[in-house]
């Protein structure tokens, strides 16, 4: 027999020590105040002619556009890799693992720069790719959709390896006795058996690649029609025009609360007690 919502509350709200409650408040509230301030002074009324620059639709379907193909590529590239991390046991594991959690805690300008040294004209890799191919990356579009990877792909990453860990494997294991070969497994079982939480994991490296700018402005600049997605044109219009920025900002605070609310069911909702 369940017990009363109400009586589950009650004894909720009689658990929390009142001392915490203050600094909780202040917590909320200044977590809430940038984006509640960005909307009392949003210019509302001139709001279409503001969206009727064409450069503005041009970052906006730039930043689309790089986001999308810098999640395919994540999901390319990090599901297999978050399959390693989380089935495999070889000597260096820990090292790859770290290298793939770097991005998180690189601050983005020091990744662009990273990119820079490694895929620029004259980088590591890059040179090569220049003298062989006459292919560069830095200020194209292709180098927006390799930094906004860079930064994104660990995320889904993270998700996604934890999902393989959890994954019950005794369903493997009985369609690999029923002859499916292991790259069936893999299509038929294991994927579908992760799929919210890959889906989750698609959802924010997207996220993150859309409102990527750090990595991006130093390895591709800001060259309209070409490199200037979202973020940046809202940098550079908050020196030059403070309400484009702040209707520009209005489009990113919609797709994130768009966002928020696809993964209600992952994050947003309480976990009940037993």
């Amino acid at each position: 027999m369940s017990r009363p919502i109400g009586s589950d509350r009650r004894r909720a709200r009689a658990g929390v020590p009142l001392a915490l409650v203050p600094p909780a408040a202040i917590g909320a509230a200044f977590l809430l105040l940038p984006t509640v301030a960005l909307l009392i002074r949003m210019p509302w009324t001139g709001l279409r002619a503001l969206y009727n620059d064409s450069d503005v639709s041009s970052a906006l379907s730039l930043s689309l556009q790089t986001a999308t193909a810098a999640t395919i590529l994540s999901l390319l590239f990090g599901v297999p890799l978050a399959w390693m991390l989380a089935r495999l046991r070889f000597r260096g594991l820990g090292l790859i693992r770290a290298a793939v959690t770097m991005p998180l805690v690189l601050p983005p300008v020091v990744g662009g720069v990273a990119l820079f040294l490694a895929l620029g004209r004259f980088g590591v890799v890059g040179q090569y790719l220049d003298r062989w191919f006459g292919f560069t990356l830095p200020f194209t579009k292709y180098g927006v959709v390799v930094a906004e990877a860079f930064v994104a792909m660990p995320f889904l990453v993270i998700t996604a390896e934890g999902a393989f860990r959890a994954a019950d494997r005794r369903l493997e294991e009985a369609a690999a006795t029923l002859g499916a070969s292991r790259l069936t497994v893999f299509w038929r079982v294991t994927l579908p058996g992760i799929g919210p939480s890959l889906v989750a994991g698609t959802v924010l490296c997207w996220a993150r690649a859309l409102g990527e700018f750090g990595a991006t402005i130093t390895f591709n600049g800001s060259l309209p029609g070409k490199t200037e997605v979202m973020p940046t044109k809202i940098s550079l219009a908050l020196e030059t025009n403070p309400e484009q920025a702040e209707a520009l900002s209005l489009i990113l605070i919609v797709i994130a609360l768009v966002i928020l609310a696809a993964l209600r069911e992952q994050w947003l909702r309480p976990a009940v007690s037993s």
